[in-house]
């Protein structure tokens, strides 16, 4: 990206849970619940004590990463993965639930969704799109992650039935055809495992990246040596309308030519002034990077 910087600004960060804020609290994912944070801002040098929002998510911790955000419509979105590589366990597994803030009325907004790490809602239209790792022992190079639109309640996104859209799965797709399936705007890389994801609504980059969706590629680490790795870096989806027009690479560097790898783009976001933060939870660093005359 032309004029593009990229400055280091912190260091030293351990995995962070997955969080939102709201009305000056902040919830916290963890494994089987969410908990919350009153007052944070006033209270960081001497945290209170959370409350539990819910303590009724599964316990397995395979897949078990939260990544949480509140709706245009008041609610809180939480997902559950599949606890597996591939397995059919029925809700809530392999889901995105919402609930009232306060955790009453939970319900499946979402299934069929491997495992998401990453999702927001359209700055225009309010609708909800994510992000989701595909699964692993098909070969290096099938099938993709997948970027997903869900405008509604009650979509299924095919696993573990079918995979990227199109792939029946060796051993589930006899149950059920991919055409049942809503499949994904858009299927990225293989093994790139697709992390955070934000529509960019800031005003320092040039119009064209306004309101289009910006990854955090993890970036494999089960590709064979010869097929080398993927992911290891920031990409972006521009839309037309409701159609992902192009994917493309938009920061990278993170993998070095040897096919050996110094960091791992996890989360996005952006902020006030319109400058992208992305987070690295294998050096523990948040880059800043922002747009300008060189």
């Amino acid at each position: 990206m032309r004029g593009e910087r990229t400055v280091v600004i912190d260091r030293g960060l351990d995995m962070p849970s997955g969080g939102a804020f709201r009305d000056g609290a902040r919830d916290v994912g963890a494994i089987s619940r969410v908990l919350r944070y009153g007052d944070i801002e006033s209270r960081l040098d001497d945290p209170p004590r959370p409350s539990v929002v819910t303590d009724a998510l599964p316990s397995e911790t395979h897949h078990g990463w939260k990544y949480l955000g509140f709706g245009p419509d008041g609610m809180l979105y939480v997902p559950v993965g599949g606890p597996c590589n591939v397995c059919a366990r029925g809700d809530p597994y392999a889901s995105i639930l919402r609930m009232n803030p306060d955790g009453s009325d939970m319900a499946v907004f979402a299934r069929g969704i491997r495992n998401s790490v990453g999702f927001d809602w359209h700055p225009v239209t309010g609708e909800l799109w994510f992000t989701s790792n595909g699964r692993d022992r098909l070969g290096d190079d099938v099938p993709g992650d997948t970027l997903n639109h869900a405008p509604e309640i009650g979509m299924h996104f095919g696993y573990p039935f079918c995979h990227q859209g199109d792939i029946p799965d060796p051993e589930f797709g006899e149950q059920r055809a991919c055409d049942e399936f809503t499949p994904p705007a858009e299927i990225l890389g293989p093994h790139v495992a697709s992390l955070g994801m934000r529509f960019y609504d800031g005003s320092m980059f040039p119009n064209r990246y306004r309101n289009q969706i910006f990854i955090a590629e993890h970036g494999s680490w089960n590709r064979s040596p010869a097929a080398g790795h993927t992911g290891y870096r920031i990409s972006v989806a521009t839309l037309d309308g409701n159609r992902v027009t192009d994917y493309a690479v938009f920061a990278e560097g993170w993998l070095d030519p040897d096919n050996t790898s110094w960091g791992r783009p996890t989360d996005i976001q952006v902020m006030p002034d319109g400058a992208l933060l992305v987070t690295d939870d294998r050096v523990g660093a948040i880059y800043r990077i922002s747009y300008g005359p060189r």
